[in-house]
């Protein structure tokens, strides 16, 4: 699939529109969000540059070495700061944008070069009543948050103003970010679909003595095949055993006649994350045994997407899953016992380890509380998640009880949207079923 056009293109307004939301909740507060920083893989060697996720929400903006204030009560309300002019860096990574450009692209109050950032920002921070701000390791600006905080310390009995207290922006951001907008929707349709793609050329040349790496060069030059889209986190093609391993990533196995191969992998569209997981049968046909595990997870998934409506809590999507599998180990042989028994001891977790879904969006783990004050957080439209169930037969933990079924791996998983009246599954393109799972295998073998 290759894009003719890019989705992700966000208008102006729309940062415009999460500004205001933002500034509507800091009362009185100003945010602090710095660009992610250059990551080096050694000496002057850079890695691809990604932008902070908060950032680029808020503003819009990609380049590396910014800063944005947003503020509350006071203006101006939104203040840039960006990487000041160096002809030898442009010569190297190309031209920088520029404070007079970047104010009018990104909708700035004001904009400054950075070498003004330190006459500038303390002045800003001593009018806010509150920091919300994350330090990271070696952050430059975290002297300024605490300067802001000593001042008000030492000045604020008296003039009653400054900044008090630093705060987590993610109390503000990660709420909003958990319900997407009609842009981002249509970010995640397509880096599902391009997903999707990604997965059908890696089935198609799986085989017996096909490398798991060979595998995993298919799957994301489909990603990377498409305009503007990468890979979003190291893929996973885990065969035989290797398929056990939750986040194997070493994909340097030699896959066997016998193996089942365990796909994980996303491709990201305009900063937003697919995440599809398949497991194909490397002979073209699954095993009684494998099959029989397979349709246990299939099922299992099902009963969660079945459950998928506004109104219902996420928590329910893990239950009807473990419920599920539960019963299917029963059936297999591996468990024994009442159902509401078993669930109730989590006998499942030996085969069963991880949650059934995660929040899906800017990161692969998007941010958002699964519940509050005990509560299960409760669908909305516009979350987008996924539903994940699997189940892994380790050597170690299938001796003398269900030694037939040692080795196998099997996890299915879909991205999810919730609607007005039930879901959208996102990543719908890619069958399931186990009969079109095997006619994916191998085509060009």
């Amino acid at each position: 699939m290759t894009l003719s056009y890019f989705p992700g293109d966000v208008a102006p307004e729309v940062f415009r529109q999460r500004r205001e939301s933002i500034r509507s909740l800091l009362n009185g507060g100003v945010m602090l969000l710095p660009s992610a920083p250059t990551l080096y893989r050694s000496r002057d060697t850079q890695h691809r540059y990604r932008p902070d996720n908060e950032l680029y929400y808020s503003t819009g903006i990609t380049e590396p070495g910014a800063l944005a204030l947003i503020g509350g009560n006071k203006d101006p309300h939104f203040v840039l700061f960006v990487a000041d002019p160096n002809k030898s860096n442009e010569l190297w990574t190309g031209p920088m944008i520029g404070a007079e450009i970047a104010k009018d692209r990104f909708g700035a109050d004001e904009c400054y070069m950075m070498s003004e950032l330190p006459d500038l920002l303390p002045g800003l921070l001593e009018r806010a009543d509150c920091i919300h701000y994350r330090a990271r390791v070696d952050d430059e600006f975290e002297f300024y948050v605490k300067h802001a905080l000593e001042d008000a310390r030492s000045k604020g009995a008296r003039s009653g103003s400054g900044p008090r207290g630093v705060v987590d922006p993610g109390g503000i951001l990660d709420e909003l970010r958990v319900k997407k907008e009609d842009c981002e929707i249509e970010c995640l349709r397509m880096a599902a679909q391009v997903t999707a793609s990604g997965h059908r050329a890696g089935a198609s040349i799986i085989s017996p003595g096909v490398g798991e790496w060979t595998i995993e060069a298919m799957i994301e030059q489909a990603f990377r095949s498409s305009a503007k889209s990468t890979v979003a986190f190291p893929t996973i093609v885990g065969s035989g055993n290797n398929g056990c391993i939750l986040h194997y990533t070493a994909n340097d196995k030699i896959i066997g006649q016998d193996d089942l191969v365990l796909i994980d992998a996303g491709a990201e569209v305009g900063f937003y994350n697919g995440d599809v997981t398949r497991t194909y049968p490397v002979s073209g046909r699954f095993t009684p045994a494998q099959r029989d595990v397979y349709e246990v997870v299939l099922a299992s998934l099902e009963s969660a997407i079945h459950r998928v409506r506004p109104g219902e809590p996420i928590t329910a999507l893990h239950d009807a899953v473990t419920r599920v599998i539960v019963e299917g180990l029963i059936d297999l042989g591996v468990l024994r016992g009442s159902i509401d028994r078993l669930l109730e001891k989590k006998a499942y977790l030996p085969y069963y380890p991880h949650q059934t879904s995660h929040w899906l969006g800017l990161d692969v783990h998007d941010p958002g509380d699964y519940s509050s004050a005990g509560n299960a957080r409760v669908l909305e439209p516009g979350m987008v998640f996924t539903i994940e169930p699997g189940l892994y037969f380790r050597p170690e933990i299938t001796k003398g009880i269900a030694e037939h079924l040692s080795g196998i791996a099997i996890r299915i998983e879909d991205d999810v949207l919730v609607t007005e009246d039930g879901c959208e599954i996102l990543s719908g393109g890619l069958p399931t079923s186990a009969s079109e799972i095997e006619e994916l295998v191998g085509v060009y073998r």
